[in-house]
Parts: C-alpha cells; structure tokens; sequence
C-alpha cells in the first residue's frame, strides 16, 4: 500500500501539471487563495485560525448562453493546515455561472479530486527497545466537493472578462481513518480572480 503511495503521487502531478499547461495556454488562468477549516458540512465562514492554501486552475468551456455558462475546470492547490498536514491536490469540478446583466454572476460547482497529505511534525516508531524516525510518505485521499460563490466581470458582456469572485467550498477527505473515523469534513473559503489568455 504504501510503495503504490509513492508511486502514485509523483505520476499524478506530473501528468496534471502536463495538461493544466496545455489547456491554461488556450482557456482562462483562475488564481485564488483560501483558509481551509475542518467543520461540519455546510458550516458558515470561517477565517480563524488561519490555515492558508493557494490554488490555479484553468476552465474548458463546455456551453454558453447569454445567461449562463457550463464548463469543465482544473485546478491544482496547497494547503497547510498548521499543527496537521500540508497537502497537494488536484480536483476537477463541473461548473455553473449564471450571468446578470450588470456584471455580477452567481457561481456553482460539483467535482472529485485526488489529495496526497502530509504531517506537519515528524513522526516516530518504537522497535528494538528505542524510538526511530518514521518516513513520511504521505496518504492518499478522494476528496468530493461541492462550491458556491458570487464573481464580478469587469465587461458584463463577455463571460471571459477578468472576474473577482468570492466563493464558499465544502469537501471530504476520505478515507481518512478506516475503522475510527471514515471521514474529515472541511470548507474552503476563497477569494480570486479569473484571467483571459486571449
């Protein structure tokens, strides 16, 4: 288990950074920080403590009308939570914007992910009588998601304008502790801002 551990985490990233390189050269760049918590699915916002995470991601437009949009996103992030773990993870998520004649657009989105964590502090092990340092090779975890956010375009008619936008995202972390705990709940509260490359 842990051999394909490592073996998987290099080979995921590698081939995600591949093609968000290719497809952020053609599609909108979206870069955004957040403060993740641990909380209870669908608590409000949380801002303290603060656990900092960063996160760019590009969009593929799926359909579009001159009241919403539909498209496929990609996105790759850090987190460090403190006293915890840092993380790297990749999800891809399935959005929704409906678009106001002013500018401003009411955000959604559903998605799956791949996280790869690891502790903050050393870990330790006792054999022989004596304790020794433990390799950290991290663990591997799906990550569902689900978000809700406002943004504003800078050109009201154009979906791809600069946008600043706020959103709210609700994520599980499974699975986290078979047979103790099967699941971690946690929410992102982020804020950013989506670029065209055009």
């Amino acid at each position: 288990m842990h051999m394909r551990n490592l073996f998987h985490f290099p080979c995921v990233f590698i081939l995600a950074i591949a093609v968000f390189g290719t497809l952020s050269a053609q599609n909108p760049v979206e870069i955004s920080v957040f403060n993740e918590s641990t909380s209870v699915p669908f608590s409000g916002i949380s801002l303290k403590p603060l656990h900092p995470g960063v996160q760019i991601g590009t969009e593929i437009p799926w359909h579009e009308t001159n009241h919403y949009r539909t498209f496929l996103s990609i996105n790759l992030r850090y987190i460090f939570h403190k006293n915890l773990y840092r993380a790297i993870a990749i999800n891809l998520e399935l959005g929704y914007d409906y678009k106001m004649d002013f500018g401003a657009t009411l955000k959604t989105g559903i998605g799956v992910g791949y996280l790869h964590s690891f502790n903050v502090k050393e870990k330790y092990r006792f054999e022989a009588g004596s304790y020794s340092k433990k390799a950290d090779i991290g663990n591997s975890r799906f990550t569902p998601l689900i978000s809700f956010g406002l943004g504003y375009r800078f050109n009201p008619d154009n979906f791809n304008s600069t946008e600043l936008f706020a959103k709210q995202q609700y994520w599980l972390e499974l699975p986290y502790s078979p047979g103790f705990i099967p699941l971690m709940s946690h929410a992102n509260t982020m804020v950013g801002a989506k670029f065209s490359t055009e």
